[in-house]
């Protein structure tokens, strides 16, 4: 049973709120709240000591109505399938609000990726990617890193993929290291992204960068780039942490010293010239910016109502529960939601997938221009809306993807 605060709950209760702004009827509502193709697979592992163990996989395709569905693999314990729909669906959400030509899709494996070896994740890799094969492809679905994945794990997907069609298929993934066919700039997309829209924000809240303050949670692919952008634009970011524990410090993070530190300890734990903290008062702290960067339903009913930073910029999926999102709203906190902060990713993964498909490199300053431009477009249309209509940023970005996502399945009708 689905908890009412479960990130599919959310996803489902968004959508629901959207549908009645827009006044679709029940039909409508199904077709969009429903995946459109689910598969769910079992993935022996020989593990290096030669015992074998069994671990679940899911792939979530939920909407191809604007093209080929799209979205990240995670790899971690908490995994299931409700998870996996949830941010199915905030995918096709996020593709349709940034407009790039794809549908959503998830995908993940229940597993602790800490917990095995690197030639041990190879071949879960390799095996669920062999499960799911025949439902993804470049014209179909289009993996990507997530939470527990990265640019590896990408390689290895890709080249088991084109073993079995036979020749080399790079648009199959995006993520993929640059040498073999990434995109130049796609490992920071997410983070730039969050931080545009920081900026953005700060701009509308009438505060300089210079005069903000933040704090991030989460310091891996997402967290770690946000904390070095908002330091590079002039804020002075307070406060991180990561699954280990949180550290602070009053004159703003160095962020060099930090990813020093990090890269040779695992943690941001102890990291020289810093104060540890409770992981959890980072969340209530006083600054101006709060990013939620690592995962999602960290902001409850149970915290919302401390939060003292004016802006939440989510670089995570789903940080915030409904009720949390109600608490915010009637504080006034100015939330720039997932499916627009984080939007970064599937844009520069987009532009991977087309320069694959060309068999063409863009610059770096390219991809990073056409980045910030995307970014700038968005946010000013959800700002439009949700002045216009009167309602939040979430809402405002909901109603105008599903909307999209909506007219793109009209005008192709629906088939016998």
């Amino acid at each position: 049973m689905t908890s009412a605060s479960s990130p599919l709950a959310n996803a489902l209760a968004q959508l629901e709120r959207a549908v009645e702004t827009l006044g679709y009827d029940e039909g409508t509502h199904q077709l969009l709240a429903n995946p459109r193709r689910e598969l769910s697979v079992s993935i022996p592992l020989r593990r290096d000591s030669g015992e074998v163990e069994v671990f679940h996989g899911y792939r979530v395709q939920h909407n191809f109505s604007r093209g080929p569905a799209k979205g990240g693999v995670r790899f971690a314990p908490s995994v299931d399938l409700d998870e996996v729909r949830a941010l199915a669906m905030w995918m096709t959400w996020k593709c349709a609000l940034v407009d790039v030509p794809y549908g959503g899709a998830k995908g993940g494996v229940t597993i602790d990726p800490r917990n095995y070896s690197q030639a041990e994740l190879e071949r879960v890799t390799r095996r669920y990617t062999t499960e799911i094969l025949p439902i993804i492809g470049p014209e179909k679905d289009i993996p990507a890193p997530d939470v527990g994945t990265d640019e590896k794990t990408m390689a290895w997907m890709m080249d088991t993929y084109s073993v079995a069609m036979g020749h080399t298929v790079q648009g199959v993934v995006t993520g993929k290291p640059v040498s073999l066919g990434g995109s130049l700039g796609r490992a920071e997309a997410t983070s730039r992204g969050v931080v545009h829209i920081a900026l953005a924000a700060l701009k509308h809240r009438g505060i300089a960068p210079t005069n903000a303050t933040a704090s991030v949670q989460g310091f891996g692919k997402v967290g770690a780039g946000t904390v070095k952008f908002l330091a590079d634009a002039g804020v002075k970011v307070l406060a991180v942490s990561d699954q280990y524990g949180a550290v602070r410090r009053a004159e703003g993070l160095d962020y060099a010293a930090l990813a020093a530190h990090v890269a040779e300890t695992g943690s941001v734990v102890d990291c020289p010239g810093t104060e540890a903290m409770d992981p959890a008062e980072l969340l209530t702290m006083d600054v101006d910016v709060l990013v939620p960067a690592a995962v999602e339903g960290v902001l409850t009913e149970d915290n919302a109502a401390d939060v003292k930073a004016m802006i939440v910029v989510e670089g995570a999926n789903g940080p915030t529960t409904g009720e949390a999102d109600a608490i915010l709203n009637e504080k006034g906190v100015l939330v720039a939601p997932d499916i627009l902060a984080n939007a970064g990713g599937v844009i520069v993964s987009y532009f991977e997938w087309a320069q694959a498909n060309q068999a063409y490199r863009w610059t770096l300053q390219e991809v990073n221009d056409r980045l910030a431009e995307r970014m700038r477009t968005a946010w000013d249309g959800v700002l439009a809306a949700s002045q216009k209509h009167g309602v939040s940023l979430r809402e405002a970005a909901t109603v105008t993807a599903v909307k999209r996502v909506r007219d793109a399945h009209e005008i192709r009708g629906l088939y016998p």
